[in-house]
């Protein structure tokens, strides 16, 4: 089982420039010994750090602001609270844990990305997995979002708020 609290995405033939990216940002935010490695699926790298994982994500904004040159190999950071099994019920098990995280009348949408995993299409999770939540659903302005990174045999599952996952062309496109 993956034990990543970020993942992060790059261009499929730059994992080493990416690696070194992150470990540089890393470091900058002092983190001490981060785990940075190959997941199963090319262009996502994990990463195990001590510091929050959405502090990370701020901290990221402020650097950029200081430096627009900082980001050069990455394209998107996001958070992971919990990792399971990509079966269906773990899948499930692990959203009943995170749900409170989606307080009574927040809007909220769910994204699911899939990599080397043909089990189901997006469609069919998300039908199976939205109904555990029960808030109204917000497919453009959402307050949250619950995120499904699967990669093959993991998933990892999160509730964020908009501001919590760093993207390259959101900032710049």
């Amino acid at each position: 089982m993956y034990d990543f609290n970020l993942l992060v995405s790059c261009a499929w033939g730059d994992y080493e420039r990416a690696r070194g990216e992150i470990l540089q940002i890393l470091r900058k935010l002092g983190a001490e010994d981060p785990l940075v490695k190959h997941t199963a699926a090319r262009g996502i790298i994990g990463v195990r750090t001590t510091i929050n994982s959405r502090e990370v994500i701020q901290r990221l904004r402020e650097l950029l602001d200081e430096d627009p040159f900082i980001i050069q190999h990455t394209l998107k950071w996001a958070p992971v609270d919990l990792w399971t099994s990509s079966t269906l019920d773990s899948m499930k098990e692990g959203i009943a844990e995170l749900r409170k995280k989606i307080h009574g009348g927040e809007r909220w949408r769910m994204t699911v990305e899939k990599r080397r995993y043909a089990r189901f299409h997006k469609i069919e999770i998300i039908r199976e997995l939205a109904d555990l939540i029960g808030e109204e659903v917000d497919l453009e302005n959402p307050d949250k979002i619950l995120r499904i990174e699967i990669i093959g045999k993991y998933a990892g599952l999160s509730v964020l708020a908009p501001q919590d996952i760093f993207s390259v062309v959101k900032t710049y496109g």
